[in-house]
């Protein structure tokens, strides 16, 4: 048996056929690890008590002024971090208290606070715009 080499018009139907495949599987595991991400944040129960409670603005604004200025700007205009104003419309709670926690992002310090103090500093940075 006889197997000649694809023809030039055959090679770009398998190409077209590998990228939708791989497309494919991109998506489905983006899906997953979407879900498997929001199913640990509900088991999270630092997450999950923080998220509990109803913060206080002005005691989130002191704990900002104390532990955030000194890199976000007084004003979260940002200096050495990012500016923060606005953070709240691209961000979920749950990322910002990852971050916060974890400081992934060097330079920032992992910073963990009781569940009742995060919530008054995610209604502060709730009321930044």
């Amino acid at each position: 048996m006889n197997v000649s080499p694809p023809t030039a018009a055959e090679r770009p139907d398998r190409r077209h056929s590998l990228i939708t495949a791989l497309l494919a599987f991109a998506s489905v595991a983006i899906l997953l690890m979407t879900l498997w991400l929001l199913g640990s944040a509900r088991r999270d129960p630092y997450i999950q008590a923080t998220l509990n409670f109803t913060g206080s603005l002005d005691h989130g604004g002191q704990l900002f002024r104390i532990n955030c200025a000194g890199c976000h700007g007084i004003a979260a205009q940002g200096l050495l971090g990012p500016q923060l104003a606005g953070i709240t419309k691209h961000a979920s709670d749950t990322t910002l208290i990852r971050q916060i926690i974890s400081g992934r992002t060097p330079p920032m310090p992992s910073f963990e606070i009781e569940p009742k103090s995060m919530a008054d500093l995610l209604a502060y940075l709730h009321s930044l715009t």
